[in-house]
């Protein structure tokens, strides 16, 4: 006997619901996708990404990993939004969060995990940066929902700190990226105030050659003294 027979026959009962409100449903998804949204979230099987933002298949293009966490290092994230900004052309980054996560609540505790400790590190470095904040709230499940929150932003900003964005931004490419939480308790997004459109909003130290040029020409006068012209 097959093993997992329920998932096939849940996949067949899916596929003839699709087909029944619209015989060419499959054949129009396999003629390829055009997304505006990149959703980067957490791997949390209580979030399913399309559903949660009432978006069809072929409408959001998704990456997720353990605490939605977007890393330099990490060059499947890295390739994900390099095939979304430069081929997909979306025009949405979405990093989302969630209270309740087990990733950033690892991060917190005084215990090893194994490998996952490595990954983890990444949210302890926000948590060390942020530790006066922190130790401040003396509720521990909103100590713990302002570390889902911080995490959140200083990925968003991650984002928008690579070339691939930057580059984007450089040649005109309209381009958003946001920051949301989902309350598990409530099946809720929040906004986190986070809406970064341009690098305006970036600190100069993060700003690659190019759009440091693009943002005021100060590249083209500090390349001149270097080289004494």
């Amino acid at each position: 006997m097959r093993e997992l027979k329920n998932l096939f026959d849940n996949n067949q009962q899916w596929i003839d619901r699709h087909v029944q409100n619209d015989p060419e449903y499959f054949i129009r998804m396999s003629k390829g996708q055009k997304p505006e949204y990149l959703w980067i979230g957490c791997s949390d099987s209580r979030i399913p990404a399309n559903e949660v933002v009432g978006l069809e298949p072929g409408e959001l293009f998704v990456h997720r990993n353990v605490a939605n966490l977007f890393v330099h290092t990490d060059l499947n994230c890295l390739s994900v939004l390099q095939y979304a900004v430069d081929v997909l052309k979306v025009k949405h980054i979405i990093v989302c969060g969630h209270y309740g996560c087990g990733g950033v609540k690892a991060a917190m505790e005084n215990q090893q995990f194994g490998i996952m400790d490595n990954w983890l590190r990444n949210i302890r470095d926000i948590y060390s940066h942020s530790k006066n904040e922190l130790d401040s709230i003396d509720d521990q499940e909103a100590r713990f929902n302002r570390l889902v929150e911080l995490s959140v932003l200083q990925q968003a900003h991650n984002v928008c700190h690579t070339t691939i964005i930057q580059n984007a931004w450089s040649r005109g490419q309209p381009l958003c990226i946001h920051g949301w939480v989902y309350d598990l308790a409530q099946g809720k997004l929040h906004d986190l105030d986070c809406c970064i459109s341009s690098p305006d909003h970036l600190e100069k130290a993060y700003l690659t050659p190019q759009t440091f040029y693009l943002n005021g020409n100060l590249l083209k006068r500090t390349l001149s003294r270097f080289l004494g012209r």
